[in-house]
């Protein structure tokens, strides 16, 4: 390396542990396995961890990874975290402790959003502490990526078209840096470097060079390689969708020997995928991302033999004898012995006064996470009850001053997981007001004051950004005349299929619809859970099904 070369510091992984002997042990074990890729600090209190911190931040420097055992004087490992969290919040955390404080552990999950726990001793860390810790260390690299540099995209923050491509890159994991141009200096230098006039505006700068004046979203896809063609001309299962059902079925049918490609109009993950955090999905003790889960199952079918194809949406499909034809709204077609129908469902718009007017201009439907951090310490609503909007109000309270959820029924109850309710109790910036709906939206160019009306009557409130989480709707118009469905558009299987009209002697199959060989799972299946676990259920368990089909 030349001299005048800068050296690049690997990121620090920060470990902490009153007693030497063991503070050793875990730094010699975590330098043996990860030494390359990062650099090992060590402190023998959280008050010396702190101020370690403190001056790497100073420094300009990347923290991935916080270990901490529990039990040390003056200030225990979750008090630490609690701090540390403060001065590195994407850093990831691992607690330490031992058989008898894991109920404190446990707790500490909620309290300092804790990834992991260990239980000392690991022996061997080949199996005990090395797979834990790869794992948080390839999700905080996955993050920092997306932070780190790739696409620029330089635009109004209340623009639809700008919102749209930050969407469509972060949703798709392609690192990205967003650039304000009213906001940021920075935007407005690039702009008069590269001559491009504000009516250009969104502009995507390629690390390549190219400059993007206004692209679609297909147009930028293409340029990034994110949308692939089909590498063959037939397949065992085509699965149209990839939210959680269909992610399974992708891993599922890949692992068991079968030609599958998956086709997603939009980015891997689905409804799902926009999750800010789900907490009740098994084997996730600390919950996970939508976006992680959706990374992981991606990297999981890819690595079996999956193909995925994005940013394409199935627009028609045909029963041919054997075959199923799945048309492509690029104008190719896939051809099949089986197709899954796992296209999941959309938020309903919201048919209110200024909506559609402001939508993308501060008025979003789903979590929209690209937005967080131009919320900071601003005024947000999210309108909703469920899970997703649950989850949304917990997220978004991280960086508004002020959250307030509207809520057309009486109580939370009803749709709501408890643990979200609590969650929600337990934050001081989140307000619920039940019986309570949006009649009207205002603003100039972007989104300025909602009219709510209550069991008080109506009033007026300034809202800097607003988030829609109002019932599902089916993504099944594709398949008008085709597959049965009920009087929602969400589609009938097994013996609802049958009742439907069923052409063959033998039954349908518990997944299968009213045309042989053409399967459902998940979200827009007819009397489904609506629920990440089932959806993965039915994907998995389709993929049997398609097996019994073809062994006819």
């Amino acid at each position: 390396m030349e001299a005048s070369e800068p050296r690049r510091r690997r990121p620090a992984i920060v470990a902490v542990d009153d007693e030497p002997a063991v503070l050793a042990a875990v730094a010699r074990d975590l330098r043996r396995q990860f030494g390359e890729r990062y650099r090992i600090v060590r402190a023998t209190s959280g008050a010396e961890a702190l101020d370690a911190l403190k001056e790497l931040v100073t420094r300009g420097e990347q923290v991935a990874l916080l270990v901490a055992d529990q039990r040390m004087p003056g200030m225990a490992g979750t008090e630490y975290l609690v701090e540390a969290r403060k001065l590195v919040p994407d850093a990831k955390r691992v607690l330490l402790t031992a058989y008898a404080d894991t109920e404190a552990a446990i707790q500490a999950i909620n309290e300092v959003d804790l990834d992991y726990y260990l239980l000392k001793p690991w022996d061997p860390p080949e199996e005990q502490l090395y797979p834990v810790v790869e794992d948080l260390l390839t999700t905080w690299e996955a993050g920092a990526a997306l932070e780190s540099g790739g696409v620029r995209v330089i635009g109004h923050r209340f623009s639809r078209d700008s919102h749209d491509l930050r969407d469509f890159l972060a949703r798709n994991r392609v690192p990205m840096r967003w650039l304000d141009v009213e906001r940021d200096a920075e935007a407005r230098e690039l702009l008069t470097m590269t001559g491009v006039e504000k009516e250009g505006l969104p502009v995507a700068l390629l690390e390549d060079g190219t400059v993007l004046e206004h692209p679609t979203v297909r147009e930028l896809a293409e340029r990034l390689g994110v949308s692939v063609a089909p590498t063959a001309e037939h397949y065992d299962l085509v699965i149209v969708g990839g939210g959680p059902a269909g992610l399974a079925a992708a891993v599922y049918g890949a692992s068991e020997g079968l030609k599958t490609v998956l086709v997603e109009r939009e980015a891997p993950g689905g409804q799902a995928g926009m999750s800010s955090r789900i907490e009740n999905y098994l084997g996730f003790p600390s919950g996970l991302s939508g976006s992680d889960l959706a990374r992981r199952a991606v990297d999981q079918a890819r690595r079996l033999g999956a193909e995925l194809l994005t940013i394409q949406d199935a627009v028609g499909l045909t029963a041919e004898g054997a075959g199923r034809l799945v048309e492509l709204s690029g104008g190719s077609t896939l051809s099949a012995n089986c197709v899954l129908v796992a296209s999941g469902v959309s938020y309903r718009q919201l048919t209110v006064p200024g909506f559609e007017r402001l939508t993308g201009k501060g008025i979003y439907y789903g979590a929209a996470l690209t937005e967080a951090r131009s919320c900071q310490d601003q005024h947000v609503v999210v309108i909703g009850a469920a899970n997703s909007a649950g989850q949304a109000a917990v997220f978004f309270s991280r960086y508004a001053g002020r959250v307030t959820m509207l809520v057309r029924g009486e109580n939370l109850e009803k749709s709501m997981s408890s643990y979200l309710i609590d969650q929600i109790a337990a934050l001081e910036n989140i307000e619920v007001h039940t019986s309570a709906q949006a009649v009207l939206a205002e603003g100039d160019g972007h989104l300025d004051t909602l009219t709510i009306r209550d069991v008080n009557g109506e009033r007026r409130e300034k809202v800097d950004a607003a988030f829609v989480f109002i019932g599902a709707a089916p993504r099944t118009e594709w398949l008008e005349g085709v597959v049965a469905r009920d009087e929602h558009g969400f589609i009938l299987a097994g013996l609802d299929a049958k009742a439907a009209g069923w052409p063959l002697k033998r039954d349908p199959f518990l997944l299968e619809t009213s045309v042989p060989g053409v399967f459902v799972a998940g979200d827009v299946r007819s009397r489904s859970m609506k629920r990440v676990a089932s959806a993965v259920g039915e994907g998995s368990m389709s993929v049997s099904l398609v097996h019994e089909y073809l062994a006819e």
